[in-house]
């Protein structure tokens, strides 16, 4: 049941309890978060909103008639599942998963406090890696509309009679109609990459207005640069509007540059052969001159300025937002009338110029990660920050994902042109085929396989070998011996299995590093040869030959096959709860963060869940004076976390926080220490009055926050729950006990215990002096901006 209600606080119960529930990964209903069919929403909208039971609806005011607060804190559910886990559309956002890894990449710098030009440059390359994203995609997308289809397809009478639809753009089949001058095939294919562009752009300009544009709460006083505050806590760092505005600018303009260009240099390469037109020739050097000029200025525009977290961006450079793209698609519209020249001469043979793109695309992307693990590697040898070694890849996390995220766009690029060319051509006689470069791409993939598979077996058999050893740690906390063999096994091996999370950064530096050297030697053998790996083996040994050949056409159906099962289990993964909580983690760790990068990633679903939360929080403590804990679940503890750290030093004094399955150090803390590192914690640890943490040995995601107790209050951590909660049948537990891993910790009678206990820590009631006090300090504050 839901209604929208409308309360003011005239009489507010001071000293009320307020329990905010945030849900995590997959998603929650807010009658199984309140444990109660009859619940309403109280402020919200259809995509994320506030909850309580029914008859809490009015609880405050119920408090204050009765001369006090209850004991008993009253509920409140925070669902925000609409925000990634929507309808099964969302899935198709998976085709934006290279653009979602490169914007990771941006987040996982070391943390320093010093080295702010070398902050700005390493954010600069990364937005530079994005930007060959979408070239690439863009290329991708021009390849199979015009080289494989319009050039080569069209201009085959093979193939174009194959393919009937193809016949009015066929010299041979349309009897040389209008259409079938090869400039005129080029620009009427290169509709096909001018309409994804556009596409993105509307999809990045149209999710910012439903996701992003919430203005998180201002006017607060604390001092953004104190040692140990993360960026977290500046009044912009949810509101990037200008950098989002800018870089979709710049990406859209780089997308028609790059569809202009692929149009272009295919018509002056023909205009600059012997006896070709003056006057044409002249042209194309200037149309080329001109797309010259559009893509230093747009990585001028990529380069100027980054994100400007200490205040709000709402100001926007109109002119540029506007200009940049309309210029692009005005020298996008003469490059077509340009191509479509009459020139009676021109055929279309062989294929388009697209090793050069792909190899030029390929080698810049190479350079760009190699100088990101430079910078990064500076910024973390210049940090003290991480003393306990935690940070993954010892500060290289960056460079390896922004390596995942070009690996990524290759793999994906050359998958559909592969797919596309096959399908062209299924005899494999009429066309050139794909670009070279992409064939010696995927012929190297069968190799990155068997180094992924062997490093797979490596970690399997120490899950072994570890389940091993649980099973005399179960026997023993449990003091189950001999006990049940079986359910030992089955405890055993679901603690070690949690412990295979902790080896990520292994798999992830063995991947990059694999994809980047066998990458090169594709690079290499591309342009040494001009020729496929099975031609370009056929005078070597026998083995090697047929090693060549087997690469190639296994590695061909791979790439093939991995994009389509890509696309099909992103699909799954928005229909079936498994699936979803399966992938889900990964998905919401990219979809936290900012569009800093790339503006045509997945939206930042934390852009309005954290204002939410912020407004939620700020509003009730100043109104009532009251209690309050902001108890979060998995990724709900970040977004608890990320919120405390927008509100205002007074505001965040009052606030206690519950944690469970949390994710906050042993992932956030570990992938992002410049924002959930050491330093970053205990500044919480110390600011908000009380913070608590449950975790299971079970529990993939979650796990210990690993910070001590001193003057600021209790250990963070409580000591491992036990899970199962008995090991057999009890009179407490008379059916055997599930083992929970990573759900259900409300199910624990340690979850009510340090509610209790956060509670009674908090102010009983805040004194109006000191209410009044914080407002007028907060209304000085914004007087002196």
């Amino acid at each position: 049941m839901e209604r929208a209600q409308e309360r003011t606080q005239t009489d507010p119960a001071a000293g009320a309890a307020l329990e905010l529930l945030v849900h995590g990964v997959g998603g929650a209903t807010p009658e199984k978060m309140l444990n109660d069919p009859r619940t309403v929403r109280i402020t919200g909208d259809d995509t994320a909103a506030m909850y309580r039971r029914e008859d809490d609806v009015n609880a405050e005011a119920v408090d204050a008639a009765a001369g006090g607060p209850a004991d008993r804190p009253v509920p409140e559910a925070y669902v925000w599942s609409n925000l990634t886990s929507g309808n099964g559309t969302r899935a198709l956002w998976l085709l934006l998963l290279p653009f979602m890894v490169v914007n990771l990449a941006h987040w996982m710098r070391p943390a320093t406090l010093e080295r702010t030009r070398t902050v700005r440059l390493y954010g600069l390359l990364v937005r530079l890696t994005g930007l060959t994203l979408t070239v690439l995609l863009v290329a991708a997308a021009c390849e199979v509309a015009l080289d494989l289809t319009a050039w080569q397809c069209a201009g085959t009478r093979a193939c174009a009679e194959r393919h009937s639809w193809l016949g009015f753009l066929s010299p041979a089949v349309s009897d040389n109609g209008w259409w079938s001058l090869p400039g005129r095939r080029l620009a009427l294919a290169a509709l096909v990459p001018t309409a994804l562009t556009v596409l993105l752009w509307y999809l990045s300009h149209r999710t910012w207005r439903a996701y992003e544009s919430q203005e998180p709460p201002s006017g607060r006083t604390e001092p953004q640069d104190a040692p140990g505050h993360t960026a977290l806590g500046r009044p912009g760092f949810w509101y990037g509007r200008r950098l989002v505005a800018r870089l979709r600018a710049a990406h859209t303009a780089a997308g028609l540059l790059t569809v202009a260009a692929a149009v272009g240099t295919a018509a002056a390469r023909e205009d600059r052969s012997p006896g070709g037109p003056a006057l044409l020739d002249g042209l194309g050097w200037l149309l080329e001159a001109a797309l010259a000029a559009g893509a230093l200025a747009t990585v001028w525009v990529v380069c100027r300025r980054g994100r400007s977290e200490h205040r709000l961006d709402r100001r926007l450079d109109a002119h540029l937002v506007r200009r940049l793209p309309l210029a692009a698609l005005t020298l996008l519209a003469l490059t077509f009338v340009y191509a479509g020249w009459e020139r009676p001469a021109w055929r279309s043979a062989g294929r388009l110029p697209g090793d050069v793109t792909f190899g030029g695309i390929a080698l810049l992307q190479g350079g760009l990660v190699i100088a990101l693990a430079v910078v990064a590697s500076t910024l973390y040898r210049g940090s003290r920050s991480d003393p306990e070694g935690r940070a993954a890849l010892r500060g290289l996390g960056g460079p390896a994902v922004a390596m995942l995220a070009c690996a990524l766009g290759g793999l994906m690029s050359g998958g559909v042109s592969q797919r596309v060319s096959d399908w062209l051509d299924g005899t494999g006689t009429y066309l050139a085929g794909p670009p070279v470069l992409l064939t010696w791409q995927a012929s190297v993939i069968p190799a990155l396989l068997i180094v992924l598979l062997a490093l797979c077996a490596l970690l399997a058999r120490e899950a072994l070998r570890l389940a091993r050893a649980e099973r005399v740690a179960v026997a023993h906390e449990y003091g189950a011996d001999p006990g049940d063999p079986a359910r030992t096994q089955r405890i055993a091996r679901a603690r070690a299995m949690a412990t295979l999370t902790d080896r990520a950064p292994l798999l992830v530096a063995v991947t990059s590093t694999t994809t980047l050297l066998l990458g090169a030697g594709a690079l290499v053998g591309a342009f040494a040869t001009g020729r496929t790996p099975d031609r370009a083996a056929e005078a070597a040994h026998p083995f090697v030959h047929g090693a060549a050949q087997t690469g190639q056409a296994l590695g061909s159906w791979l790439i093939g096959l991995g994009f389509i099962l890509f696309v099909t289990w992103g699909r799954r993964a928005y229909k079936d709860a498994s699936a979803r909580r399966t992938i889900g983690i990964l998905w919401d760790v990219g979809t936290f963060w900012p569009r800093a990068a790339h503006p045509f990633s997945p939206p930042c679903y934390a852009e309005r869940a954290v204002p939410d939360l912020t407004w939620r929080m700020a509003t009730w403590t100043r109104a009532t004076g009251g209690r309050l804990v902001i108890s979060g679940h998995s990724q709900g503890s970040v977004l608890a976390a990320a919120a405390a750290w927008q509100l205002s030093p007074a505001d965040r004094s009052r606030v206690a926080l519950l944690t469970y399955g949390s994710p906050i150090e042993r992932l956030y803390g570990r992938w992002f220490p410049a924002h959930f590192g050491p330093a970053a914690l205990n500044a919480l640890h110390e600011d908000i009055d009380c913070w608590r943490n449950l975790h299971r040995p079970t529990d993939p995601i979650g796990g210990p926050v690993r910070l001590s107790g001193d003057d600021c209050g209790p250990e963070v951590d409580r000591a491992a729950l036990a899970d199962p909660l008995a090991y057999g049948r009890t009179e407490a537990h008379p059916l055997p006990s599930p083992i929970l891993g990573h759900s259900d910790y409300q199910a624990d009678p340690a979850f009510a215990q340090e509610r209790e206990r956060l509670l009674s820590r908090l102010h009983k009631e805040v004194p109006a002096q000191r209410a009044k006090a914080d407002d007028q300090q907060r209304v000085k504050a914004d007087d002196q901006r």
